[in-house]
């Protein structure tokens, strides 16, 4: 079988705080992975990137979190391309934008793919969030707390969870829902709950988020909104975990589960089989090196085929979208440069993110 070898378009210290959860995945099944080094000037351009490879990579990988640039040339390197999309359903329309400059955008959300097909991407790759198994192991703990809460409760997308975690604490014994958890003590705490509830953002509460999966993942019972991402990649509810549709309904929900534990013990299961079965990381590269395999190589990206002006101007909306905003600023003088129309289209870019940053 031949090595993989990914190039990743950040440095090792730009990571999440949390970890990126493919990266031990992809290195167990022998992919090498190459990270930007530190001390790399912030304008290098792609071919200067390979060169600090030691082999020439199988794909070029750019994660979402990262705060390395993006560098110039993606459209005319001979490797494949990928983009990481997590929160793809905030700016869908500006995301499919900027990933026409990669081969692959790789969606976290059920149900984008078909969005960014339809836009005129060949060659989406869909994969949803997931678990890793090996912090969840099948030995049963004293389930101390009747619901188990991790996540952030501050923050403009996060308003609903803090009356419904108030709520939930007057009737039920929790864990201190308030504090910030590594993983492996989010693991723990999710390994000693009867239920863990899921109250998704604000923005997007049908959200199957990383912790879903983890709370399945643990044997406890999950409770979570209605409608869910989890129907979308064939999970039911009532046999896989529970689900409400009003704040309301939560109590009265929690209690039923409490006050039955073989049904609360049957469901809890059934989603701990389904998810360790069909919804690891292990699950989610193995589709992922599938993909590559079979295209062997071969390139997608819409962008490789756009006139120049248009490439410069996909740029600049990137930078104007996330930053920052001086690099998008840099851009609009080669766009301008190429194309009228594209000037005022990357003018009103540009302003358009100096207006929301001082909204």
């Amino acid at each position: 079988m031949v090595s993989l070898r990914f190039l990743m378009l950040r440095r090792a210290s730009d990571g999440p705080w949390l970890g990126w959860p493919y990266e031990s995945v992809l290195k167990n099944v022998g992919v090498d992975l190459y990270h930007i080094p530190e001390d790399t000037p912030l304008d290098a351009d792609i071919f200067q990137l390979l060169a600090l490879c030691p082999e020439r990579p199988s794909l070029i990988f750019r994660p979402e979190c990262t705060h390395f640039p993006l560098p110039a040339g993606l459209t005319e390197v001979d490797i494949p391309t990928a983009i990481e999309e997590e929160d793809v359903y905030a700016y869908t329309h500006r995301r499919i934008g900027w990933s026409m400059l990669f081969d692959y955008p790789v969606i976290y959300h059920p149900g984008f793919a078909k969005i960014f097909e339809a836009a005129g991407h060949p060659r989406p790759i869909e994969l949803p969030q997931a678990l890793k198994p090996e912090l969840y192991p099948h030995q049963e703990r004293v389930r101390e707390y009747e619901v188990g809460w991790v996540g952030k409760v501050d923050g403009a997308i996060y308003r609903a969870r803090r009356p419904v975690l108030t709520e939930l604490a007057q009737h039920f014994k929790l864990n201190d829902w308030q504090r910030r958890y590594s993983q492996d003590q989010m693991a723990e705490i999710y390994l000693r709950s009867k239920i863990v509830v899921n109250v998704s953002r604000d923005d997007y509460p049908q959200d199957a988020n990383r912790r879903v999966f983890e709370a399945m993942g643990a044997g406890a019972l999950l409770v979570t909104r209605m409608p869910t991402e989890l129907t979308d990649i064939g999970l039911e509810e009532g046999v896989h975990f529970a689900g409400y549709r009003e704040a309301a309904e939560l109590v009265p929900l929690v209690r039923k589960y409490l006050d039955d534990d073989a049904l609360r013990c049957r469901v809890a299961e059934a989603g701990r089989e389904e998810v360790l079965s069909n919804h690891t990381y292990e699950n989610r590269v193995e589709k992922l090196l599938s993909v590559l395999r079979e295209d062997a190589g071969r390139v997608w990206a819409p962008a490789r085929s756009w006139p120049a002006h248009r490439v410069d101007l996909a740029y600049l909306d990137y930078y104007a979208g996330n930053g920052p905003l001086s690099r998008a600023k840099r851009e609009w003088p080669r766009v301008a440069r190429r194309s009228v129309g594209g000037a005022v289209r990357g003018a009103a870019l540009i302003a358009g993110a100096w207006s929301r940053r001082w909204r």
